[in-house]
């Protein structure tokens, strides 16, 4: 079902070919100027490729069915892992997953997953549906992942119903490389060589389904647990303290106060763009909906500047990184499917509040060194959703594939003036745009244009670097709430943008109404 405020196909189509034809200044009915100055040649910190990282919680087919079918499975898998998921993930060049949890993370026991699968004791996932866990992945599967995926693993610890002593076991099974009881217990197992992993969360949202305490009890045994996670060999750990759900400011002060710097790599922080009281649907949407979840999107901005400036008081080294490790859209299951499950449809508006997001990461990357967004694959804000032996990417998807040119570039210095989209009297930016430069010297530009109907006449002013060619990919579809379905499962995918002119160091950019578009400078 089109949305009424939703441009048109016909629309869109006609102003490409009149621009990219004659060579002319697109007209449309709509049209917004706005100008981008980017200083090329101050660039002064790294957009950690961190930022692009990702979360997998044993909740609903996240694990199972969406990386997880089995070596006996007739979907193609390797070692009981999906390979076409496999392979997805690995063109985004995904640097990290965040497993297992969540709030499964603070009821999980890691031993309960080793071993003959057979013998493994089963759980109940009380969080999530209620149903019953049989621990077939576990420590030794999802390490198995991360190689496949060739990324970075990030364990988060049960803090909420788990010991010091349990966590510490956990780090030396998977990292010693001597002679010990977990050691030697991982190589019976069928692991000879440690992982040797380096993130290591402590506890998840302790505040709240991880236990429900107090910042100043968490502090305590943050240090404590984070104590007896030791480093082994020339392994030295990146510790994540459990941190704030969106604007708890005061976690975060207590955290900082009572927590060293030198005992935490990072700190989370936790913020979806939908409120519980009033998720609506994923697709079929009213622009109002679309409105509002933009807006809580873009508050994140004030809400992690005002974290990063209590962080600053107590850090201002910035030695202790922002881990903004759950983030994303939230809205009402797919009607029909288990509640507890979170499964939900992906629209190009989730395609712009991970565009917003990004650019946004990017622009904080001196203090924000790590994200995780929520979740991979069939569940909450995905990338992938399976269905059986069947595979799509969705809209975000995309966007994390178009963005990973900014992986551990250096963020280039810039300044936008846009317009606004307005409706019933609130206002919230038009656009929104973040540019690096890779080690080759390349300059890339990411630009979201949320209005769904204007358009923007972009001028951009690059100074400090000569350029010469220019390219571009983009993201659009003819309605906000198109999606990608196993019907039709390219319905929204990347395409060659043209609508651009190099004239010396200015460019020129018609950037359509509803889209995002990724800019190739050199």
């Amino acid at each position: 079902m089109k949305n009424n405020f939703s441009k048109t196909a016909l629309h869109k189509l006609t102003g490409v070919i009149i621009f990219t034809m004659m060579g002319l200044t697109l007209t449309v009915s709509a049209q917004q100027k706005a100008r981008l100055v980017i200083n090329a040649d101050q660039g002064e910190h790294k957009i950690s490729r961190h930022i692009y990282g990702h979360f997998s919680e044993h909740l609903g087919r996240c694990i199972y069915g969406g990386y997880w079918v089995g070596e006996e499975s007739e979907i193609p898998n390797k070692r009981g892992i999906r390979t076409d998921v496999v392979g997805a993930l690995r063109k985004t060049a995904i640097p990290n997953l965040r497993w297992p949890g969540g709030c499964f993370a603070d009821e999980y026991h890691w031993t309960d997953g080793i071993g003959p699968r057979e013998e493994r004791p089963t759980m109940i996932n009380t969080h999530w549906g209620g149903i019953t866990e049989d621990n077939s992945f576990g420590t030794h599967e999802f390490l198995e992942l991360c190689e496949q995926l060739d990324t970075e693993p990030v364990i988060v610890g049960n803090v909420g119903s788990g010991t010091p002593d349990e966590l510490s076991k956990w780090v030396e099974y998977v990292n010693f490389d001597g002679v010990s009881p977990m050691a030697d217990m991982r190589r019976e197992n069928g692991r000879d060589k440690p992982w040797k992993v380096v993130y290591w969360g402590i506890g998840n949202e302790n505040w709240g389904c991880g236990g429900n305490m107090t910042p100043e009890y968490y502090s305590d045994l943050y240090r404590r647990f984070a104590t007896y996670a030791r480093n082994y060999g020339d392994v030295r750990l990146r510790k994540v303290a459990g941190g704030a759900n969106a604007s708890d400011y005061n976690w975060t002060e207590t955290l900082m106060k009572n927590i060293p710097h030198w005992m935490m790599w990072g700190l989370s922080l936790h913020h979806y763009t939908t409120k519980w009281e009033s998720k609506g649907p994923a697709t079929g949407f009213s622009e109002s909906r679309y409105f509002n979840v933009l807006d809580r999107c873009l508050r994140i901005e004030d809400i992690i500047d005002r974290h990063i400036s209590i962080m600053d008081r107590y850090d201002p080294q910035k030695r202790v990184a922002m881990v903004v490790d759950e983030w994303g859209t939230w809205y009402d299951v797919e009607p029909g499917t288990n509640p507890g499950f979170l499964f939900q449809q992906n629209t190009m508006r989730d395609a712009f509040v991970a565009g917003l997001s990004l650019n946004y990461f990017n622009e904080r990357c001196d203090r924000i060194r790590m994200a995780n967004i929520a979740q991979t694959v069939n569940v909450l804000q995905a990338l992938v959703l399976t269905d059986d032996e069947k595979m799509l990417l969705t809209p975000t998807y995309h966007i994390f594939e178009m963005y990973s040119v900014h992986h551990d570039a250096t963020l280039l210095p810039s300044e936008l003036s846009a317009g606004y989209y307005e409706f019933e009297g609130k206002k919230i930016p038009t656009l929104s745009a973040s540019a690096s430069k890779d080690n080759k010297g390349i300059i890339h530009i990411s630009i979201v244009n949320i209005h769904p109907e204007e358009a923007s006449e972009l001028e951009i002013d690059l100074r400090g670097q000569d350029v010469s060619f220019v390219s571009g990919r983009i993201l659009t579809s003819a309605d906000v709430g198109d999606h990608n379905t196993f019907d039709q499962p390219d319905k929204v995918k990347p395409e060659i943008f043209r609508d651009a002119k190099l004239d010396g160091n200015i460019l020129t950019a018609l950037i359509p109404a509803a889209s995002i578009v990724v800019l190739k400078l050199k």
